[in-house]
């Protein structure tokens, strides 16, 4: 396997991202499933870095994670604005995609976990429509009762997952993983909010101009202003504000 990349990580407001391209990052997963041992990839955009700051437990779960992407405008703007530029987005949707094209090809099994009912069935047929070798291993959704948590990670283990995709919004995503990681016994795991719901067409993606201008997840909550999404739109003025009277 190829030399990685040097670690290379800026903190904005108090939380650490890593300066890392697509191309990086997809290193980095081979380099974890080639291991053996679990890893944890956090996505991080502006609403997370909110809940970081107000939640311990969730703060302690990312400062632990294996790696940390720029995902969202609003990263790349705060990075720019404190004069540590990132080179690029490494959203979840987009990582996921490029795992799922990938797994065919190196032999890597992706689970489908969260969304409401039927979405991760969708979302499953319509990228073994795109990527016809993909390997996706198994689905489930992401509504069960606290108790039952665990017969679920049980349920996806059985699967012999090497990446599992957890798609239940911040921060419940990142907390399920931490809790589960041992148990599902996979070898990455990546919460990735809406990601299936894109996948199943549940959600459509912005217009390429709107993603490449920064404005995707304003198209999200335009075209489905749900209380989660309402929630992280509330957190982006504190965000920005943050930012801009940051000494």
């Amino acid at each position: 396997m190829a030399e990685l990349p040097p670690r290379n990580a800026i903190t904005l407001h108090g939380m650490r991202i890593d300066r890392l391209t697509m191309e990086g990052a997809l290193e980095y997963v081979a380099s974890f499933i080639a291991s053996g041992k679990p890893h944890h990839i956090v996505t991080a955009d502006a609403s997370m870095v909110m809940t970081f700051r107000e939640d311990k437990d969730f703060a302690a779960i990312v400062e632990n994670a294996a790696l940390i992407t720029p995902d969202g405008a609003g990263i790349l703007w705060a990075c720019k604005r404190q004069g540590t530029p990132i080179p690029a987005k490494v959203s979840g949707v987009d990582l996921s995609a490029k795992l799922v094209e990938l797994s065919g090809q190196r032999g890597w099994r992706v689970f489908f976990f969260g969304g409401a009912p039927g979405v991760a069935e969708a979302a499953a047929q319509k990228m073994r429509e795109r990527f016809p070798e993909a390997i996706i291993c198994g689905v489930r959704d992401g509504y069960y009762k606290a108790d039952e948590e665990n017969a679920v990670a049980e349920q996806i283990a059985t699967t012999k997952p090497d990446i599992l995709l957890v798609a239940m919004g911040i921060p419940r995503q990142e907390k399920f993983i931490a809790r589960q990681k041992e148990r599902v016994g996979a070898k990455v795991y990546i919460g990735v909010g809406g990601t299936l719901d894109v996948f199943s067409g549940t959600v459509k993606r912005a217009p390429l101009w709107m993603q490449r201008s920064g404005l995707e997840w304003f198209y999200r909550i335009a075209s489905n202003p749900n209380a989660a999404r309402l929630k992280k739109l509330a957190a982006l003025p504190r965000f920005a504000l943050l930012t801009v009277i940051k000494k």
